[in-house]
């Protein structure tokens, strides 16, 4: 296997979770007794150029297909970043009518809605059909395709003006093609327009042991010294950084045409690049070691989940998000036997069953009927506003818990 950035050959093991279903394959009952592939999910960090990444096993139209189970809308959480965000980049760079706003994987709308509000022009690019379905019924404009630049050359050359501004939440680490990607938004960008990418911190997913956002949907795991290296290969310039709490802990990047003096570097960029090379993230030690953390986390759920079924307590999940199923896969959790059921706020998901595990999805009102002694809190990211929004279940005595970093019980 070769790095998708530099083309070294990599032969440094990250992490090695061995094989795992796609993590957002949700099943259907009459799929339970049909065959279900799994594939390797091991990483490696380029040496090169630092890049973490899994080779690709599954091609990209695999995971992203018309029945995609993950709509934006359904957390408040990031309905609330989406609108802040917006307000924030129509404040500071004016934004109007005469703009042209593109998000790529702009999923249900939730974020380019915020813009179509106030009349600003939008495109939504978005493989899966079934969101994006969603997005048009907002009113959003999308283009239901992979962005790439064979699609910037031949179909959106064709139609749009170039972009003001482009925006990529949680894609940049989704795409097979990390430099064919980059180069496609550099091809779309208007002469002063900006690039905004957010995307999970490499440096959380180490210091905080997050494994479970690893999976095949994530082809890359990304710090700024490695994006870094592939905006400039493309002729673009990172000229601003922002640390932000998203998917625990995520860089947002601003990015321009290399050699646009309109847009100045600031002092967050250099600080975000400085704390990485601190902590050697452009070493190779600095990845070592990683593997036996997650075996760890995995034998302490393992055990907690056991001594409670033998003392009879009553066990479910909540979220049935892909990092949940990368830890229940990981830690071979199958069927019942440990947690009844995991419930899941989006419609999409219920009725279904989580790949790998077989885990029943259903929705919250089976909470209050089946009384659990715990809640799983399996995206634990949304840690928060899962607690306010279940606090119900102390009026039994309920208490949450989540494994990451590690095992941790909520008091009453």
């Amino acid at each position: 296997m070769k790095c998708r950035h530099c083309k070294t050959k990599l032969n440094q093991v990250f992490a090695d979770l061995q094989y795992a279903p796609i993590s957002n394959d949700m099943l259907r009952e009459q799929d339970l007794d049909k065959v279900e592939h799994y594939f390797p999910l091991k990483v490696f960090v380029c040496h090169e150029c630092f890049l973490v990444q899994v080779d690709e096993f599954v091609k990209a139209d695999g995971i992203f297909r018309d029945d995609y189970t993950y709509f934006s809308s359904f957390s408040k959480t990031w309905v609330e970043h989406t609108r802040k965000y917006a307000e924030m980049m129509i404040d500071r760079y004016g934004y109007d009518g005469e703009s042209l706003i593109v998000e790529i994987a702009s999923n249900d709308g939730c974020l380019l809605e915020n813009f179509a509000k106030r009349d600003i022009p939008v495109v939504g690019v978005e493989p899966t059909s079934n969101t994006a379905a969603e997005a048009m019924k907002k009113g959003v404009n999308t283009e239901i395709e992979f962005f790439s630049t064979e699609f910037v050359q031949w179909k959106y050359t064709n139609k749009y003006k170039k972009a003001d501004l482009i925006i990529g939440n949680n894609v940049l680490a989704h795409v097979p093609d990390i430099n064919d990607f980059v180069r496609g938004m550099k091809m779309a960008l208007a002469e002063n327009g900006v690039i905004t990418m957010e995307f999970p911190h490499l440096k959380n997913l180490v210091e905080e042991c997050q494994f479970d956002t690893i999976y095949h949907e994530h082809f890359s795991y990304l710090s700024l010294i490695a994006v870094k290296s592939v905006f400039e290969q493309q002729g673009l310039e990172i000229f601003n950084v922002e640390e932000i709490p998203t998917h625990g802990g995520s860089l947002r990047i601003f990015a321009k045409h290399e050699g646009n003096a309109m847009h100045a570097q600031t002092k967050g960029y250099l600080e975000v690049l400085e704390e990485e090379q601190r902590l050697g993230m452009d070493t190779i030690q600095y990845y070592k070691g990683f593997q036996s953390r997650i075996d760890r986390i995995k034998y302490d759920a393992l055990k907690f989940l056991i001594d409670k079924k033998e003392l009879g307590k009553r066990i479910i999940g909540y979220g049935a998000a892909s990092k949940g199923n990368t830890l229940l896969n990981y830690c071979g959790v199958k069927g019942q036997d440990l947690i009844q059921f995991v419930v899941d706020a989006s419609p999409a998901k219920q009725n279904k069953f989580l790949p790998g595990s077989h885990i029943p999805v259903v929705n919250e009102a089976e909470i209050k009927k089946y009384k659990p002694d715990y809640v799983i809190i399996l995206p634990w990211n949304l840690e928060s506003e899962i607690r306010h929004q279940l606090d119900y279940i102390k009026d039994w005595g309920g208490q949450f818990v989540t494994f990451i970093p590690e095992l941790k019980v909520f008091d009453r």
